[in-house]
């Protein structure tokens, strides 16, 4: 655990030996390490030249050594480390600085390799300290969602990820049940009707969409520095968030509470959720099991209950009353 304040293997567990049992000879310390003397020797000769370790010889006797306080005898090494990475850190916002403004367009960067998308992809995420906002599409992937554990490492560290999705991504296998998993650890996601482009944004610094638009399935990628291209972005973004519609844990998954408490049952819930969702009669009755006749006959009964005369004012109705 030393290693990062530059203590070898053999030098940590000699120094660890010593301050466990306060003084100790190169011999004793050869038997309990199980290392040559002479090599003992050479450790602690190394030890007590960074100050690690104090040799005391007294008149006639063999040289013992003392461990010199951890807190004192590293305590230097552990600030000079920390200033050392402090200052490596503000490189790194230097060249960062530097590698957008020397980059094509200045607030531009086109990447064109399959392997750099995919890293800048993680990297994007990465980098995150507070929100990653994304909107996605059918059938335009670089990185499938079972390789992308750099959004597991996100949402671990309590970032937030809020994403938009095409609501044919709905009807892709194993999506709605991915969708369900982030719902429930805390994220958030919404369906829209139209969503014209791949889009994955970093807090307020970092960018990344497609360079071809339409479902294009080349990886060449765009990056979009902290400018103006991005607050528009970041704009655009919120302007589409509020017109999405909010998708629910009752989308669809195996309800555990049989009637809830407004009256609608779960199955209901679940399906008009994906209706609002906007998937298909057809594709609504494939995910629950049921025929597209079921659908329309239930959802026909939640409008006479609600009172709507069509499903844009049954959605109204079911946001007001939490339906769904």
């Amino acid at each position: 655990m030393l290693a990062a304040l530059g203590l070898g293997p053999a030098e940590e567990e000699i120094y660890r030996l010593l301050v466990a049992r306060g003084r100790a000879d190169v011999q004793e310390l050869a038997v309990r390490s199980g290392h040559p003397e002479s090599a003992t020797r050479d450790i602690l000769t190394a030890l007590a030249g960074r100050g690690l370790v104090v040799p005391q010889t007294a008149e006639g006797a063999a040289t013992v050594f003392v461990a010199a306080p951890p807190a004192v005898a590293l305590g230097g090494e552990l600030r000079r480390r920390r200033d050392e990475l402090s200052a490596a850190e503000h490189a790194v916002l230097t060249l960062a600085e530097q590698h957008r403004s020397g980059a094509e367009g200045g607030a531009v960067e086109v990447i064109g390799d399959v392997d750099a998308v995919r890293h800048r992809f993680r990297q994007l995420q990465e980098s995150a300290r507070h929100e990653v906002r994304s909107m996605m599409v059918p059938e335009q992937t670089v990185v499938s969602r079972d390789d992308n554990t750099a959004e597991e490492g996100g949402i671990d560290r309590g970032v937030l990820y809020r994403t938009i999705l095409h609501r044919d991504a709905l009807t892709e296998p194993g999506m709605v049940t991915q969708a369900l998993a982030v719902l429930g650890a805390g994220q958030q996601v919404r369906v829209a009707d139209a969503v014209p482009v791949k889009l994955m944004i970093a807090d307020h610094d970092l960018a990344m969409l497609p360079l071809y638009s339409g479902r294009n399935t080349a990886a060449a990628s765009v990056l979009v520095h902290a400018g103006g291209l991005l607050d528009a972005l970041v704009a655009y973004f919120e302007l589409a968030w509020e017109h999405a519609y909010p998708l629910s844990p009752h989308t669809a998954g195996d309800g555990i509470v049989e009637q809830r408490p407004d009256g609608i049952d779960e199955f209901d819930a679940r399906m008009l959720a994906l209706v609002l969702a906007g998937l298909t009669d057809q594709a609504v009755g494939a995910r629950l099991g049921v025929s597209r006749r079921t659908v329309q006959r239930r959802i026909g009964e939640l409008m006479a209950r609600a009172g709507a005369e069509s499903r844009i004012q049954l959605g109204w109705h079911a946001a007001r009353r939490g339906w769904a």
